[in-house]
């Protein structure tokens, strides 16, 4: 049995109706009506909607068409990712500010570990304060719950929407969960609430008083978590956020080609560049993905993760490799892209099986050449080889 001391003081932060907050902050004159964001189309879908529309039966990842129908006052609106980017950013940045630990599990949601802050401030009192200042500098309604773990406050604060906030007290996760219709349980969806509804039950109480081993018959291991968290216990932790990164280039060609040597050089001279720059952030890469738009537009990508690294030698084998899996030889190219991701922070090491000291030397050297000349003062001969002329034949 946990005691006081191994108390966690963890909060779920969640963007009301996100979309439809960002609409409503740029017009003001959606305020209070029925709003719904997404393709303005028929043959669009719901990305978001407000209070008001959901109460036409209207919901996320509806046919527009549908939507339109069952809520014919509704104003559409079309999503701007860009927007929602930056303030999802905005918020982050301010939970940053304020929060020790803090994990940003979607562009509108997070969990913050307030673990020992309630002997110096009020873990309550401190998400009253964090509340107020995002409204306050983002314009942005935003709903909190305070639990002893992810699992209760995940679930207080979709309890407590929209613009709510809840407190549950240490001893009293399995009396809140109690009353509540199974699929409030994350991780219950429509199958398993199905099948929990046809053995008769119908809340989390119910739930609870199943015995494990009949759960673990029944569902698995999926039946031994659900038994857990209907007991209200979670003890994974907050994972730090760190923000996931890419470093990436791509090329449309102003005339569509089958050239080997000219693609070759340019996938050359294209992971050349984005390995400069990695090593610029003092990044290391963990996948390589290439990217192939052919003359009749349709695109394909393949990617292979690899070991960290930001030796040129390594990329570019990859790269060469990757391209050879995903090209057709029977279509003219359009566009070809490479980008670096999984970027995690370190130098490179010298890979003491393959690299040389001139080899590592040669690196820097280079890439001193290109800090000090720009980006494109030195290339291995085979990309230099594409000369001006080549370029401005098929390059846009």
């Amino acid at each position: 049995m946990a005691t006081f001391a191994d108390r966690r003081f963890i909060s779920h932060l969640d963007l009301d109706t996100f979309f439809v907050s960002v609409a409503r902050l740029d017009n003001s004159k959606l305020i209070g009506k029925p709003v719904i964001v997404g393709g303005l189309s028929d043959r669009g879908v719901v990305a978001s909607c407000s209070y008001e529309t959901r109460a036409f039966g209207v919901h996320s990842a509806m046919p527009m068409k549908i939507a339109r129908r069952l809520c014919p006052a509704a104003e559409i609106v079309n999503g701007d990712f860009d927007r929602y980017s930056k303030l999802s950013r905005d918020v982050t940045e301010i939970i940053r500010e304020e929060v020790p630990l803090y994990e940003k599990t979607s562009i509108d949601e997070f969990y913050a570990d307030l673990t020992g802050m309630d002997r110096y401030f009020g873990c309550s009192l401190f998400m009253g304060h964090l509340k107020k200042r995002i409204i306050k500098e983002t314009g942005l309604p935003i709903s909190y719950a305070l639990a002893s773990n992810k699992l209760l406050s995940k679930v207080a604060t979709n309890e407590n929407k929209p613009n709510g906030q809840a407190v549950i007290d240490f001893g009293a996760e399995r009396a809140y969960l109690a009353p509540l219709v199974v699929q409030k349980l994350p991780g219950v969806g429509e199958k398993t609430s199905a099948l929990l509804r046809q053995m008769g039950v119908g809340t989390i109480k119910i739930l609870s008083e199943i015995p494990l081993p009949m759960m673990q018959s029944r569902f698995g291991k999926h039946g031994i978590e659900m038994h857990r968290r209907s007991q209200g216990i979670d003890e994974s932790p907050v994972i730090p956020y760190s923000e996931q990164k890419s470093i990436g280039t791509e090329e449309t060609f102003e005339n569509d080609t089958i050239d080997m040597h000219f693609l070759h050089r340019e996938l050359v001279r294209m992971t050349e560049k984005v390995s400069f720059q990695l090593r610029q952030q003092k990044k290391l890469c963990g996948c390589v993905t290439i990217k192939l738009r052919y003359s009749d537009f349709n695109t394909e990508t393949k990617q292979a993760v690899i070991s960290y690294t930001s030796s040129d030698d390594v990329l570019l084998k990859t790269a060469k490799e990757l391209f050879k899996k995903i090209y057709d030889r029977r279509l003219l190219v359009r566009l070809l892209g490479v980008r670096l991701s999984q970027l995690v922070q370190g130098q490179y090491q010298i890979n003491l099986f393959s690299d040389t000291v001139e080899n590592i030397r040669l690196y820097q050297a280079m890439d001193h050449i290109r800090t000090r000349f720009g980006e494109d003062a030195v290339h291995r001969s085979v990309a230099q080889q594409l000369n001006a002329i080549e370029r401005e034949r098929y390059v846009r």
